[in-house]
């Protein structure tokens, strides 16, 4: 039975982010869902048998970023977004269990000012595989968002919403999308 609610979950926020992609893609900027390594959620996960690694077995947390059309180009399933002083990212980040929260949380924001400090990080779908390994640290002070490390930096505002608060495609309207507008075209 765990594994059934587990992969109801999964399966419903698949849903969820489906939606809000869908809705996204009809607004005036033209968003597209960001492809790292094509059309998926980015996380990190581990078939480790070491023991510090088995916590890594069942998805934690995923995230999913999306970005202008304009800001991205499409080359065999994956999306380009270079690192330049325009590129802001709605970034939405999903945690299913941590040891400080009591139910699975929403985060939904903006990330600007996302810069490379190594060579190897000249668009934002490298910066998301450092951010799936590192994002305890680099969102601990949530809601502001302010992160530099030796390899990227970047800034933004993520506000969090109980994942079970979400019911509707209105819910994903109100609570999602909305504030996540609202922030972007802020700048």
């Amino acid at each position: 039975m765990a594994f059934d609610f587990v992969h109801k979950l999964y399966l419903e926020t698949s849903y969820l982010i489906k939606e809000f992609e869908g809705l996204l893609s009809e607004e005036e900027e033209q968003f597209i869902i960001g492809r790292p390594s094509g059309y998926g959620v980015s996380s990190r996960s581990s078939t480790g048998l070491e023991p510090h690694l088995i916590n890594f077995w069942m998805m934690r947390s995923l995230s999913v970023f999306f970005v202008e059309e304009a800001y991205a180009d499409l080359s065999r399933g994956q999306t380009i977004s270079k690192l330049n002083n325009d590129l802001r990212i709605i970034f939405l980040w999903v945690v299913f269990d941590s040891p400080d929260i009591d139910q699975p949380k929403i985060h939904i924001g903006v990330l600007h000012d996302i810069k490379g400090l190594k060579e190897k990080y000249t668009k934002f779908e490298w910066v998301i595989g450092h951010i799936a390994y590192n994002e305890q640290r680099m969102f601990a002070n949530l809601p502001k968002v302010d992160f530099e490390d030796n390899y990227v930096g970047f800034k933004g505002y993520l506000k969090t919403i109980n994942l079970f608060d979400i019911n509707s495609s209105e819910d994903i309207q109100e609570k999602l999308l909305r504030p996540a507008l609202e922030m972007y075209r802020k700048g």
